[in-house]
């Protein structure tokens, strides 16, 4: 069988289909899995706190890339190994969260899926330093835009398209079979990349490893300390550095309309799955063509005054949405399967379709230029370092912003929720004044192509 990172495109097939595993099983557990925990009776702090979880272990990956470097197998390929063994973990783990009651037991259900996070983040680090290894300088921009397609294609697929599936297996196999096949539909879909692409992996030779003293745990906690060392010279280096760190704690523009309250909001205005699902697609299309229009945009008009205005547009959406629901009366969350339901007024459905494709136009925007910005103000000698502790630091912002939303709209309500979110969208403006590019040529930072966002 030929080796696919001998030629240019089994090199971009293979780290596209390798994405395409990172993509599935966040898609699924962030829309398609709140979307069903919210049929089940869960409240919004209750899925919030579970969106939440899935994040945090992207914003410590920073710490697996020293042991994966460490205890890296030569013998069974050194990216090869952590990637299998990874994968083969996210679907074991798939597999026992299918058997846990998400509602009876929502602590096991969160830490089952927290932990199938955890392998998610390894395969992510493993995957990116696969790609520096075998990528030549000429492939890495395409090979950059088709890992992000690929991530965004496989968020469809775990979300939409296993929503559609759903809406039709509940038939046959009932609510709680439709639930169990989700799992067992991403787990084969994992594992099929497994077989047909990672097996088949024939690494090339590489160079002899450079370690620091010590032998096992103690040199691989040796190289962690280095980086910790490495990334806070970084961060302190500049002005720019240091206001990036801020930057990237701080929510970017309003975020509740691609975050658990949105998906809380889906259910309970009474939309089935099919119409999420199409949401859920149409959101996705829009933020992936949006994200390469804004980096370009930005690279003609300028990075800092773009972003800026793109996180300020995403306010707009959400204030509307917010402004609907205290026009219609529905403020506090209503359990789906609540007595006395009141009507859904058809007009409060078609604002928060408006409101949703509305938003994922400046998200879209927003995201490409930000990652942009952030490679600007990355320090050279440690730009992998930084750049990806930078992206560690947006993660932890969506985790702890998805768990005050939830918590937020039990005991303020949704309009006011929504319109703290659209205040907080304007917070982060002021940073963006000393977020300058280095001015010498000698300067400009050169990201390899593990520019990943989770």
């Amino acid at each position: 069988m030929a080796n696919l990172l001998q030629t240019r495109r089994g090199r971009l097939t293979t780290l596209f289909a390798l994405y395409l595993t990172e993509g599935i099983p966040l898609g699924f557990t962030a829309t398609a899995c709140a979307t069903e925990m919210k049929r089940m009776g869960l409240g919004p702090a209750a899925i919030g706190g579970f969106i939440g979880s899935l994040y945090l272990p992207w914003a410590f990956k920073w710490l697996i890339g020293p042991i994966v470097d460490v205890f890296a197998p030569d013998r069974f390929g050194r990216r090869r190994a952590w990637i299998l063994g990874a994968q083969l973990a996210m679907v074991a783990t798939l597999m026992v969260a299918a058997g846990v009651d998400a509602v009876q037991n929502l602590a096991l259900f969160t830490a089952v899926i927290m932990l199938h996070n955890v392998f998610g983040a390894t395969q992510d680090v493993a995957i990116d330093a696969l790609a520096c290894q075998v990528l030549p300088e000429d492939e890495r921009g395409v090979a950059n835009g088709l890992m992000f397609g690929a991530a965004y294609l496989g968020q469809t697929i775990g979300g939409s398209g296993v929503l559609y599936l759903r809406e039709f297996l509940t038939e046959t196999l009932g609510a709680r079979g439709a639930w169990m096949a989700g799992f067992g539909l991403v787990g084969a879909a994992i594992l099929s990349i497994t077989l047909a692409v990672v097996v088949q992996l024939k690494e090339p030779e590489y160079p002899p490893r450079q370690h620091g003293p010590g032998d096992g745990l103690r040199r691989a906690l040796g190289e962690v300390w280095q980086f910790i060392r490495d990334t806070k010279t970084a961060f302190t280096g500049s002005r720019a550095a240091a206001a990036g760190v801020a930057f990237a704690l701080l929510p970017a523009g309003s975020m509740a309309l691609s975050l658990a309250l949105q998906s809380n909001l889906c259910v309970e205005l009474g939309l089935d799955d099919d119409q999420i699902a199409h949401m859920n697609l149409l959101t996705t299309i829009l933020s992936a063509g949006c994200c390469i229009a804004g980096g370009y945009i930005s690279d003609r008009l300028g990075r800092r005054r773009m972003l800026a205005i793109y996180l300020a547009a995403t306010a707009l959406p959400t204030v509307y949405l917010a402004w609907k629901m205290q026009q219609f009366g529905w403020v506090m969350p209503v359990a789906a399967d609540a007595a006395n339901r009141p009507q859904v007024p058809a007009e409060l459905v078609t604002a928060l379709w408006v409101a949703t494709l509305a938003f994922a136009v400046p998200q879209g925007l927003m995201y490409g230029t930000r990652t942009a910005l952030f490679m600007d103000v990355t320090t050279p000698a440690v730009a992998a370092t930084q750049f990806t502790a930078y992206m560690a630091l947006m993660n932890l912002t969506i985790s702890y912003t998805a768990r005050w939303q939830g918590r937020a709209a039990e005991a303020w309500g949704y309009p006011t929720t929504l319109a703290l979110d659209a205040a907080l969208a304007f917070v982060g403006l002021p940073l963006l004044i000393w977020m300058t590019r280095p001015v010498d040529p000698a300067k400009a930072v050169n990201i390899p192509p593990h520019c990943s966002s989770r």
